[in-house]
């Protein structure tokens, strides 16, 4: 256990403040590096890069880390672009490292507060896009902490009890806290890892005490996984030193809807839920998206975790911080954006899905591949046939990793993520159409990707064969090519009040090879009409 505790993130962070607090909490020794500077100096920070520029800051920022560190149980809160320089890094892969990870409009809010009489010299202009600027510049340095905490809505005081728990737990501050972890989603307001590994659910209490969750813990389910996991989740998270409480609602994408938040709000209001509280959502993509959203809205956010019990929510509706519920008009047209502190994924869950489920859920680990990895295609084609030994820890792990990556780079759906879309226009269309229950997302994707590729074929886009490749994959998966008894009126108005239509135009994610996508515009009426001919019978 290190006797060195580093906060690190950008300006507003509240390091200083939570920095003092621990230090007082554990009875350990305070410094603020930027104060230490300053003193040591005999200027001011501005002063300094006004007559010295940045780099000579950094190399007094170095010096400065290396003399508050020559004395043990201490805590340092650190300049925000301590973790971005070679002297700093090192000094600081010596100790514990905890990134507060706050918006940068929050954090903005905070600066505004703390008037100031020198300009803050990295903060010229509008605060909060300078802050937004630093930290995509630096979120991969933020990210080598051995832990990070969102603090957006916490207090002070929860920020301090949630690192002491990280820090008792961690053991040596090697950054090997979490076991398992396949991948890690890193956005402008959050970091969480994806933990993929068998057995994972039974260590439920342990992984959220890990990241740094307090307070109560209020289980979200539904009918058909509740019987199944709920007690196995209760005991493991009472057996972590957690309050715990479940509730159940009704199974299936029908029961998506702002009626049904609406009791999951008064249960979390009736049990008089606060901020320090957390939601975990232990179930499929309808409980992961609203709960999701119920957390994301109550009390205006508490922090919840992702527990997927099916394949979709395992490679798909847990990743990336997409909450919501269906309106009659469309699915997912009410929501947030979001991001969880965790999701935890048990692979082992899956042998109690019903075949129709686990085919379903085939359909967006399939399209990982056909958008972005050839290489997890062959895979999948190698085993295809078996749908079981498609769904292993190893290949949704990859197919995790696929999305953690497109998500981190774009959290907010404005570029790369849109690819994470093929074939949901018109599969979304079905599923409105079909009144969210005749047939499963998964199911109604993949026709929509067949009809993505044949638009794609009669542009020019993909030859024939490669659209037949991909066909011969998802029939093999157990997959639909087609949907029956679906008026076609009703997809074609569902899809144009799909969230993706820009000034009334639908944008259609086609691919252009297998493992290679790209969003175009345009599309000629008479590929879309063909394509909508050969799926809709």
């Amino acid at each position: 256990m290190s006797d060195q505790i580093f906060l690190v993130g950008l300006s507003g962070s509240g390091k200083s403040t939570v920095g003092r607090l621990l230090a007082d909490r554990l009875g350990w020794s305070f410094v603020d590096s930027d104060t230490l500077i300053e003193k040591t100096a005999g200027r001011s920070i501005p002063a300094i890069f006004s007559e010295e520029g940045e780099a000579a800051f950094r190399k007094l920022e170095g010096r400065a880390l290396a003399r508050a560190t020559r004395s043990s149980e201490v805590v340092v809160a650190t300049g925000g672009g301590a973790p971005t320089h070679d002297a700093g890094r090192q000094i600081l892969a010596d100790g514990f490292t905890v990134w507060l990870a706050v918006s940068p409009a929050i954090a903005a809010e905070r600066l505004a507060a703390q008037p100031t009489d020198e300009p803050r010299p990295l903060l010229a202009g509008d605060p909060r896009e300078r802050l937004e600027s630093l930290l995509e510049s630096r979120r991969d340095d933020y990210a080598r902490a051995d832990a990070s905490i969102e603090v957006d809505g916490l207090t002070a005081e929860q920020v301090c009890d949630q690192i002491v728990r990280l820090w008792e737990g961690d053991g040596s501050g090697d950054g090997d806290a979490i076991p398992g972890v396949a991948a890690t989603v890193t956005t402008p307001g959050a970091s969480y890892p994806i933990v993929v590994r068998e057995g994972a659910l039974a260590d439920l209490g342990d992984f959220c005490t890990r990241v740094g969750l307090s307070g109560r813990a209020f289980v979200l389910t539904d009918t058909g996984s509740g019987p199944l996991f709920a007690a196995t989740a209760l005991d493991s998270l009472r057996a972590a030193g957690f309050q715990a409480a479940d509730m159940a609602i009704p199974a299936g994408e029908e029961h998506k809807t702002l009626a049904t938040a609406q009791t999951v709000y008064d249960w979390l209001l009736g049990e008089r839920v606060e901020r320090s509280d957390f939601l975990v959502c232990l179930g499929g993509g309808v409980v992961t998206d609203l709960g999701g959203f119920a957390a994301a809205t109550v009390l205006r956010g508490i922090p919840f975790v992702h527990v997927p019990t099916t394949l979709l929510g395992m490679v798909d509706a847990a990743i990336g911080g997409k909450t919501g519920v269906d309106h009659a008009i469309g699915k997912n047209l009410v929501g947030a954006f979001a991001q969880p502190r965790l999701v935890l994924t048990d692979p082992a869950l899956l042998a109690t899905l019903p075949p129709r489920h686990l085919h379903g859920g085939l359909a967006e680990l399939v399209k990982h591949g056909f958008i972005l990895d050839e290489e997890l295609v062959q895979l999948l084609e190698a085993r295809a046939g078996d749908p079981a030994a498609l769904a292993t820890e190893e290949l949704i792990a990859r197919s995790t990793a696929i999305k953690a990556r497109v998500v981190s780079e774009d959290e907010r759906e404005a570029g790369a993520r849109t690819l994470l879309n093929y074939g949901h226009t018109i599969g979304h269309g079905i599923e409105a159409a079909a009144g969210f229950s005749g047939y499963l997302h998964g199911e109604a994707v993949a026709i929509g990707m067949h009809a993505a590729g044949r638009i794609a074929c009669e542009t020019g886009l993909l030859p024939a064969a490669a659209l037949e490749r991909q066909q011969s994959l998802l029939r093999a998966c157990g997959l639909p090519e087609r949907a029956e008894g679906v008026d076609r009126e009703a997809v074609v108005t569902a899809m144009r009040s799909d969230k993706k239509v820009r000034a009334g135009e639908i944008s259609w994610v086609l691919l252009e090879r297998i493992g290679q996508a790209a969003v175009y515009r345009d599309v000629p009426e008479t590929a879309v009409e063909a394509a909508l001919d050969a799926v809709l019978a």
